[in-house]
């Protein structure tokens, strides 16, 4: 199996094998190709003879899953992460370090040495938790996105680790050794090069390749992104998966950004199932079956620290109970970027041969260790805690709706309920299985299930139907089907609800026209009714609000426009409320100069 095709072959067929059965048995597909490179490498049935080059390609997984990360994660929202960034992940990586270091320096271990090593094991795998995290559908809950910026700190830290690296060593050995400034600036100006590249360049070169409407193109385009800063990044010893991560943020407010998702995507999955394999491969397999006691006892006890000191960084960081639980079981394993620095320490012999490849096992086997956490707390959560619904999603069969209604609560009852009375066919579907049971009581028929999946949406006519009312709660929930639906059924027509600006503004990236923010309507409503009560003459009342709601609406369309320019949108917000104060002004002041020379008996209806 020395030859290119044959090792592919081996990596494809024991993927098939190994990856289905552990994903049936709920392990999840991490497991599944972990085991699968350890049978395949050369501790068991030796297919493959070098892990370590297949592993350096099978990094490139690892640089485009932060690429795609990096295209759903907006500068504005990572700007909003910044408090789980530097405490939360701050707190972890501070705490982890000093405890592993104490821990290793109780073997007689240099100081240095023991230093580097508790750095390393306080990293945890990027690319397992957030395969992980979406294949459990739980990237964009709440401990998922505490979990992301953990992961993103610790590779934020890691880089200018590795460069301090060399210094410790030198500081060991009692040699003198200096701080390379030009390195350091010229890293700096790679990164600020890469976000003038992203604004003025790269967008622009997009909107080019797009206009030629060659998909392949495009692809090779996205490819070129991704590969590029990897290698620019590798060249100035920084890291390649840090480095896509920042051209994904660049591009994350693209209008492109979606067709560039969609193309990466498969290459993603693949390079990643191949770095969980090639990690499987490296395992000494000779150390682990010679002192499997040891190697399991360090293992576990590893597992344990480190999700005791994650859980408890969250409940000093305010998050409650059950979030801080999950981040520990999602990101309480070894990471990748541990292999690199404890790869360095032994470069620079810091670390003797043994001791790294007892590190590189017991890391190893914590990763493979994880999945089973996890599986072992849903069951124990099964077990004693009332289940929501067991139930798979509802079945849909035979439906010919013209109109789908996706969130079927307070907001979207409205519009069952007044096509109901039209006898106007529709479905409707809502992911809450108790409200559902409600709903049917009343003699409305709904269904249970997610839709933002695409075969669901299929079953219940989506190719059929011609209008879709989005009225979901969730905004994450709410773009991931708003998402799907405009991509995979285009022709339908979306009537989309909207919990804020921010989540209008979203929406009509996807390219939605029709949407409505939730109380908008009912709030100026409500001013109307206010202003009558003051003593306003229901015309006048009316007047003013149907003004501001104008107003608002076109206000909406103009801030969309500058919403990635703060200074523009705080400077037209200003200049809205000026504007606002102007068109209403005349109004009210009139009506209460009216209203205080209206005699006590006889009121005086203003004129309009």
């Amino acid at each position: 199996m020395d030859s290119l095709v044959g090792q592919t072959l081996v990596f494809i067929a024991s993927a098939l094998v190994m990856v289905p059965i552990f994903q049936r048995l709920r392990f999840g597909s991490v497991l599944g190709y972990l085991l699968a490179g350890l049978i395949v490498g050369p501790g068991a049935l030796g297919f493959i003879k070098d892990p370590h080059s297949v592993l350096h390609f099978a990094e490139l997984g690892v640089v485009f899953l932060l690429f795609v990360i990096g295209l759903e994660i907006q500068p504005k929202k990572l700007w909003a992460m910044r408090r789980e960034l530097v405490g939360l992940g701050g707190l972890q990586i501070g705490l982890c370090t000093a405890i592993f270091t104490f821990i290793v320096a109780r073997f007689e271990v240099p100081t240095a040495t023991a230093l580097v090593i508790g750095f390393a094991l306080s990293l945890s795998s990027t690319a397992y938790a957030l395969q992980t995290l979406m294949e459990r559908g739980e990237f964009n809950t709440d401990f998922g996105r505490s979990s992301f910026a953990v992961l993103l700190s610790q590779d934020l830290v890691a880089i200018p680790a590795l460069a301090l690296i060399p210094l410790a060593a030198a500081h060991s050995a009692g040699r003198a050794a200096g701080l390379d400034w030009s390195a350091v600036g010229l890293a700096i100006g790679v990164i600020f090069a890469l976000f003038v590249a992203g604004r003025y360049l790269i967008r622009p070169a997009f909107r080019l390749i797009a206009a030629s409407r060659m998909r392949e193109i495009f692809t090779a385009a996205g490819l070129f992104i991704v590969l590029g800063v990897a290698v620019l990044m590798q060249q100035i010893g920084l890291s390649a998966a840090l480095g896509a991560f920042i051209a994904g943020v660049l591009l994350a407010d693209s209008e492109y950004r979606h067709e560039i998702e969609t193309n990466i995507e498969p290459f993603k999955s693949l390079l990643m199932g191949l770095f969980f394999m090639a990690v499987g491969m490296g395992v000494n397999v000779e150390l682990l079956l010679s002192r499997p006691t040891l190697v399991l006892g360090l293992a576990l006890g590893y597992l344990v620290i480190k999700g005791a000191v994650i859980y408890y960084a969250g409940r000093l960081m305010g998050a409650h109970h059950e979030k801080s639980k999950l981040m520990a079981l999602t990101i309480c394993q070894g990471g990748e970027f541990a292999f690199v620095i404890l790869g360095m320490a032994l470069q620079f012999g810091m670390a003797p041969p043994e001791h790294v490849g007892l590190l590189t096992v017991l890391i190893t086997i914590s990763m493979a260790i994880s999945p089973l956490l996890n599986l072992a707390s849903d069951q124990w959560r099964l077990r004693h805690q009332k289940p929501i619904d067991p139930r798979d999603y509802d079945n849909i069969d035979g439906e010919t709706p013209q109109v789908i209604i996706a969130g079927y609560g307070r907001f979207g009852q409205i519009f069952g309920r007044i096509l109901k009375a039209q006898d106007i066919p529709f479905v409707g579907i809502d992911h809450d299985p108790a409200h559902v049971e409600l709903v049917r009581k009343f003699g409305t028929k709904i269904y249970y299930g997610d839709a933002s999946r695409e075969d669901l949406l299929e079953s219940a006519g989506a190719a059929r139907a011609k209008f879709f009312v989005l009225a979901i709660d969730d905004v994450d929930i709410s773009l991931q089907t708003a998402k799907t639906v405009s991509e995979r059924f285009p022709h339908l027509k979306i009537f989309a609800r909207a919990r804020n600006r921010g989540h209008a503004f979203d929406l009509k990236d996807l390219g939605i026209r029709e949407i409505k923010r939730e109380t908008l309507d009912s709030a100026v409503s409500f001013v109307g009714d206010l202003l009558k009560e003051m003593g306003f003459d229901k015309k006048r009342a009316q007047q003013i609000v149907t003004k501001f709601k104008r107003h608002d609406e076109l206000g909406l369309e103009e801030q969309y426009k500058v919403r990635n320019d703060d200074k523009m949108f705080l400077s037209l917000a200003k200049q809205s409320a000026e504007q606002l104060a102007q068109v209403l002004g005349d109004d009210v002041t009139k009506s209460y100069v009216e209203l205080s020379d209206t005699s006590d008996t006889t009121p005086t209806e203003p004129s309009a």
